[in-house]
């Protein structure tokens, strides 16, 4: 009987990436082609208008919001009273990890929200085991898919590793729902198996089995954008600037280097790992003991279908839940209204404080898993 012999075409060996960004290069390598010297910003206005009439968000930059000093100062002290809670949700998180793959996984941060996160898991697993854990990131984007040429050189570099990919934070699910079809096409394509799991240090709409906590409040770190990201902008993919063997691109912001707080922030979460770690493996213990308490149910969905039938939401696309998410739509987009859970809610300062900058309405909705909510305003067409 004949033997059928099934051979997946791999490229050719991928270049190796060039150094971007402003984290030190043991933390992190950037799976990313530089774009730097390309005019990509738009106004915020003109950038949502593009997008609701059928532009997609990755041809195009926001202008970076530039933090005022008020600002800035709630960044830190919010940064000074949840650095415990973060180094604990980080270890939590990187316990699971360790008890799902030991040591032999590659850490895949998903540019530029789970990059921080990332480095924060490697940082915990060398100081807490001695062990240094490769940690690349890459980019993913919503309705375009997973950077392939970035899976295909780590798998070309680590090839009998797992990957674990990495975010901040979960809002609706989408970016999982990305990753779940982006590593069932992998397989398709190139034979290569991915664990489609996502480990966040945040997982309010419950749909990541692996994360340091379930409580929806702010990880300093969706505070800023490039300015706490290693100076990184988005990612980019368009077909005039990225080739069929780049990576996908982004800007290095390194006019802001006096600004940077990326190292900051890293630094003093890091710090407190020695006095966290105990009560991170307890954490992961129980976790581990009661697989019904990581159980992925997407109860975020349910509360996101109820906003939109109470404030007759065209597009579920303009609904962008948690502290995370709320605050990327104050910074970025055209926002028409912000719910939260109690106007009270210690863990929405920055958001109050961003509103109130932006003139945008707050409106109590308590109903939710979420401690707020962001609804983008619709200018036409369809959203991001």
């Amino acid at each position: 009987m004949p033997h059928i012999h099934i051979v997946y075409f791999n490229r050719k060996k991928l270049a190796d990436p060039v150094p971007i960004g402003s984290y030190k290069r043991e933390d992190v390598i950037f799976l990313l082609k530089d774009l730097s010297d390309v005019s990509l910003e738009q106004r915020t206005e003109d950038r949502e208008a593009a997008m609701q009439t059928g532009g997609h968000y990755s041809e195009s930059l926001p202008i970076e919001y530039q933090p005022t000093a008020e600002y800035i100062q709630l960044f830190e002290l919010t940064l000074k009273e949840s650095a415990a809670r973060i180094a604990q949700a980080v270890g939590t998180v990187s316990e699971m990890i360790v008890k799902k793959y030991g040591f032999d996984v590659v850490l895949a941060s998903l540019a530029r929200g789970g990059t921080p996160i990332g480095v924060l898991i490697k940082r915990y697993i060398k100081q807490a085991y001695g062990i240094d854990i490769p940690h690349y990131s890459l980019s993913i984007i919503r309705g375009k898919g997973i950077d392939e040429n970035a899976l295909l050189y780590i798998n070309q570099t680590h090839p009998d590793r797992k990957v674990q990919f990495v975010d901040g934070w979960t809002g609706k699910g989408a970016i999982r729902k990305v990753l779940i079809a982006a590593c069932s096409l992998m397989k398709q394509k190139y034979g290569i198996e991915l664990n489609d799991e996502l480990a966040v240090l945040a997982d309010p709409g419950y749909c990541a089995g692996t994360f340091g906590t379930r409580e929806d409040f702010l990880i300093p770190s969706a505070c800023l954008n490039s300015t706490v990201s290693g100076l990184i902008s988005r990612t980019v993919l368009r077909s005039d600037l990225i080739g069929p063997d780049d990576f996908h691109g982004a800007k290095f912001y390194k006019e802001w280097e006096d600004s940077d707080l990326t190292n900051v922030f890293v630094d003093t979460i890091a710090a407190y790992f020695p006095q966290t770690a105990a009560s991170s493996k307890a954490e992961a213990l129980q976790l581990e003991a009661n697989p019904e308490l990581v159980e992925v149910t997407w109860q975020g969905m349910q509360d996101i279908a109820r906003i939109q039938s109470d404030f007759g939401v065209s597009d579920v696309n303009f609904i962008k839940p948690g502290v995370g998410e709320t605050t990327r739509v104050l910074l970025r987009r055209v926002p028409w209204k912000i719910l939260v859970d109690r106007l009270d809610n210690p863990n929405l300062k920055h958001i109050l404080l961003l509103a109130k900058d932006r003139g945008v309405p707050v409106e109590e909705y308590s109903h939710m898993t979420y401690s707020c909510c962001g609804i983008i305003k619709a200018v036409k067409g369809d959203a991001e």
